[in-house]
């Protein structure tokens, strides 16, 4: 073991109050761990807690090093339908991960695979939506126990440029179409603002009541229209918006807000997380992907671009005409020999899901070409 390695000491922390008293320490660390997304944030993840966690079921692993944070991974003890520890965040969150110092990368990796070595010896950890180059990589590398790696959720990624230069990416006849849609924003005097963080809370409550319009007379998520979510919203996206980690849009039509769009965003990437719109703007036949897009990108830009633009989780067809890359999640499944047998179950129930969704788009598209 190295110097830097036997420096540091590990505790797993299983008090909400204590969760809450760390959000300097954590905001530090966040900062210091390069793979770090806006999901990884202490306002996000505490906020998250509150609305959606348990009593009991808190498991906090944090590493010191002479007293200072220096990795943590967010989890918490699930029974159904395996008993597991997993990520903090629910199906809410679009990516999971730990955090690690960069500075102690290797032993920080270390110790967090011993302390969850610890934490499985009744449990599986169950290490969902992991980004790629995300820090949990090397806490799978480090495990001396089972372990098996899975393909998760799948998320499309642009380049952080301009909106001429994604449109470049289409074939001519593609570009003219979109370069005629943008023109159309302006003809129709389509105007809009990323919202003060003093407004957050007013716009955010906007947006939810847009986007179930959006959705009116079609299948939607029920938990978006819950008022826990919406509270998780306003309480983590206030705090985020005040030191840049997210940016809601307003955007207008004859002085009235006809949409809002919530994009988070870390040192590299903007992640577009949830949007609503009237469905006025469908009869002014506004192409409203191009134009949420379009407003994306000029804010990326004008905040210093180099960030990659994530349309974050699903593969949704409409995504596709922008030629986005492929980035799919990863799943991490480490187990201890007595908590094999249920790494082997959760295995198999990933890969039969992973062949499901392979049949359904291969059915999908041949349909579309019929």
């Amino acid at each position: 073991m190295t110097a830097s390695a036997r420096a540091l000491s590990v505790e797993v922390c299983t008090e909400e109050r204590a969760f809450a008293e760390l959000a300097g320490e954590w905001e530090r660390l966040y900062r210091a761990c390069p793979s770090a997304t806006p999901f990884q944030s202490h306002a996000w993840l505490h906020s998250w807690w509150l609305s959606y966690g348990r009593a009991g079921r808190l498991r906090l692993v944090l590493v010191r090093r002479g007293g200072e944070l220096v990795a943590a991974a967010p989890m918490m003890r699930v029974h159904h339908p395996l008993p597991a520890l997993v990520p903090i965040g629910g199906a809410i969150t679009d990516l999971c991960d730990v955090l690690i110092d960069d500075e102690v990368a290797a032993p920080g990796a270390g110790a967090l695979a011993d302390a969850l070595a610890g934490l499985a010896r009744t449990a599986l950890i169950d290490f969902r939506e992991v980004r790629p180059g995300g820090a949990m990589e090397r806490v799978y590398l480090c495990w001396r126990g089972p372990r098996h790696r899975l393909r998760d959720s799948m998320c499309l990624e642009l380049p952080g440029v301009p909106m001429d230069q994604l449109v470049e990416r289409l074939s001519s006849r593609h570009a003219q179409r979109v370069r005629n849609k943008v023109s159309r924003l302006a003809r129709l005097g389509i105007e809009w603002r990323v919202v003060p963080h003093d407004e957050t809370g007013a716009a955010l409550r906007r947006l939810l009541e847009l986007h179930r319009l959006q959705w009116e007379g079609r299948k939607m998520s029920a938990e978006h229209m819950r008022p826990r979510f919406l509270e998780h919203l306003v309480r983590s996206v206030a705090p985020m918006a005040r030191c840049g980690r997210a940016a809601v849009t307003e955007f207008l039509l004859e002085g009235a807000v006809v949409a809002v769009n919530l994009n988070l965003l870390s040192e590299g990437m903007t992640g577009t997380y949830l949007y609503g719109f009237h469905p006025r703007l469908r009869e002014r036949k506004v192409d409203v992907a191009a134009m949420l897009l379009h407003a994306s990108t000029e804010h990326l830009v004008s905040d210093g671009g180099h960030r990659v633009l994530s349309l974050l989780r699903g593969d949704e067809p409409y995504k596709y005409r922008w030629h986005p890359e492929s980035a799919p999640n990863q799943r991490f499944l480490l187990a201890r020999r007595r908590t094999l047998p249920l790494l082997a179950v959760a295995a198999g129930e990933g890969a039969a899901r992973h062949r499901a969704r392979k049949v359904l788009r291969h059915t999908r598209g041949t349909a579309d070409h019929r």
